[in-house]
């Protein structure tokens, strides 16, 4: 019997800051689909949102304090080694290259994202790199007729389907926790002062305060 491929996920974002959803959904993705391994991507610069706000070697310390000790979570700096902008399919590029044509390989997005992935950059060349996990939410759904749901039609997968496709399906999952937690929000509660216990870990919320980040400069 040949031996199960290895399967990888990547989870790209800005991190700005890493927080509970993050980690907690990698997490549950990698125990759920039995992943040999969850690899956090941070962007270094954004092609299609505003930039982030801390650098990109405070959010990687960031990420580093938080997923230390966790078997499986690993951080991967390659979109900060380059002074260009963090293109996905040049990402998986990298991947495919040094993991090889018979590791399967997917790349993670939430559901809302996924509604807008034939606006990124060579979107079809993704699909022929990796894989599509996607998280899904309650009450979101596709809009109808979209070339998104036609994706999502015609390349969804079960779950003890993905190991057989190194790249090219798109697997919906459901995660149990659902945490809803907000970067957004957590720069904003920051910046006016508030707690942000729970919402990240101890690690980088010591370290946000010990650099003073996010504080909003009157």
């Amino acid at each position: 019997m040949p031996d199960k491929p290895d399967v990888i996920a990547v989870m790209g974002g800005t991190f700005d800051p890493v927080h509970n959803g993050h980690l907690r959904s990698a997490l549950e993705l990698r125990q759920l689909l039995a992943l040999d391994e969850v690899r956090l991507v941070p962007c270094h610069q954004t092609p299609h949102r505003e930039q982030p706000q801390r650098s990109s070697q405070q959010r990687l310390h960031m990420l580093d304090l938080a997923v230390a000790g966790e078997a499986g979570l690993y951080i991967d700096d390659r979109e900060l080694r380059l002074d260009q902008p963090s293109y996905s399919v040049l990402t998986l590029q990298g991947l495919r290259k040094e993991l090889g044509d018979e590791a399967v390989l997917c790349w993670v997005m939430g559901v809302d994202a996924f509604a807008h992935f034939t606006s990124w950059y060579k979107w079809r060349e993704i699909l022929t790199l990796a894989n599509l996990i996607i998280m899904t939410r309650p009450g979101f759904e596709l809009v109808s007729g979209s070339e998104e749901k036609r994706l999502w039609q015609e390349r969804a997968v079960e779950v003890s389907e993905l190991y057989l496709h190194p790249f090219g399906k798109v697997l919906p999952v459901s995660l149990p926790s659902q945490l809803e937690i907000s970067a957004t929000y957590i720069r904003q509660q920051l910046s006016q002062g508030q707690s942000v216990r729970y919402l990240l870990p101890d690690s980088v919320i010591n370290y946000i305060g010990t650099h003073k980040l996010y504080v909003k400069v009157s």
